[in-house]
């Protein structure tokens, strides 16, 4: 389904800006209202699932400008993996006797995207593909793109390792081809 990654404690700036509506309400009428004690005693997680391919997402340029048309999909997956998430929290309360609660952020903004995947389709045809199988351009003989943008999709986990293998896969190409 995916992963839960512990982000630590939360700052108080950030339980305001995420924080359901009442409780928006609440601070602005009173100010300072519980946030400190929430941040205190709160813990942020981050739930990550696949998106996946879809031909519709895209960055494009028109007239001088970008544009990044992205419509989230595999959201079933997501809210299962946060019901699921919202279990195992509720089992960890029983065995601690604690007493919490779980406020489940939607989506995260495009803002705040920290991999950036899928933006360079790879394969044989020039027509349907900016990279060779090798990750270099079909235009440029001497560019090649080694980071996440080759990836038909972004995974549920961090693709820092793959990245790296990738580009050593590739390096071992580059010194094979200028030997």
């Amino acid at each position: 389904m995916g992963h839960i990654q512990n982000t630590g404690g939360l700052l108080q700036d950030v339980i305001y800006a995420e924080s359901p509506p009442l409780l928006s309400v609440l601070a602005k009428v009173m100010p300072g209202f519980g946030l400190k004690q929430l941040a205190m005693s709160s813990i942020g997680w981050w739930a990550q699932t696949e998106v996946l391919p879809d031909p519709n997402n895209r960055v494009r340029i028109e007239n001088g400008k970008l544009y990044l048309d992205y419509k989230p999909n595999n959201l079933e997956a997501h809210d299962r993996l946060i019901y699921r998430w919202k279990d195992v929290l509720k089992a960890a309360d029983k065995a601690t006797d604690q007493r919490s609660s779980a406020y489940p952020h939607g989506e995260t903004p495009i803002q705040v995207v920290a991999h950036q995947c899928g933006t360079c389709r790879f394969g044989d045809d020039p027509a349907t593909s900016v990279l060779d199988l090798n990750c270099r351009t079909h235009e440029i003989d001497n560019l090649y793109v080694v980071d996440s943008s080759f990836f038909p999709s972004m995974s549920s986990m961090g693709p820092a390792l793959t990245v790296i293998a990738n580009a050593l896969r590739v390096g071992d190409h580059l010194v094979e081809r200028l030997s």
